[in-house]
């Protein structure tokens, strides 16, 4: 009994759960908006590792790049930038996703909305959007980080 319930635990993730501004509502923040408008302004990049400017990306440096453009710094690497920002427990437009294998976090992207990712997924390929919904990234997500003001906030 005892082993099958550690082995249902080890298969138990985290859900990777979204949360989209409705139309008409509370909209975006201005440091959201520039987060995704410049993740948006790099989709076609090629990736670079270790890479954080329009010439080449890695996964962590178009995060740093996106999050840098609205005045925000964050971690330079994907498990850094985990381990150090707010999590949430749904991600909006322009948080961070973080995907791995439970003892760190080796990939991260940035919420597009509408189901989307932006991200540098590796070596030869370009910045993309890619959908969520697929097994591939439910079965290695992490958790998600809102370090940016959401509209409420950023309101007040």
């Amino acid at each position: 009994m005892v082993m099958m319930l550690a082995l249902l635990a080890g298969c138990a993730g985290r859900e990777l759960a979204t949360h989209d501004p409705r139309p008409g509502g509370d909209g975006l923040s201005i440091e959201r908006a520039l987060i995704l408008s410049a993740a948006q302004g790099a989709l076609g990049t090629p990736y670079r590792f270790g890479g954080n400017t329009p010439e080449g990306l890695d996964c962590s440096g178009l995060v740093e790049m996106a999050y840098r453009s609205a005045g925000i710094p964050v971690p330079r690497t994907a498990d850094e930038q985990f381990r150090a920002l707010p999590a949430v427990s749904r991600a909006q437009p322009g948080d961070l996703l973080f995907f791995g294998d439970r003892r760190k976090a080796t990939h991260v992207g940035i919420y597009r909305g509408n189901g989307q990712m932006i991200h540098a997924p590796g070596s030869g390929r370009k910045v993309t959007s890619v959908p969520l919904d697929i097994a591939y990234w439910q079965e290695r997500f992490l958790g998600a980080a809102g370090p940016a003001p959401d509209a409420v906030t950023a309101a007040r």
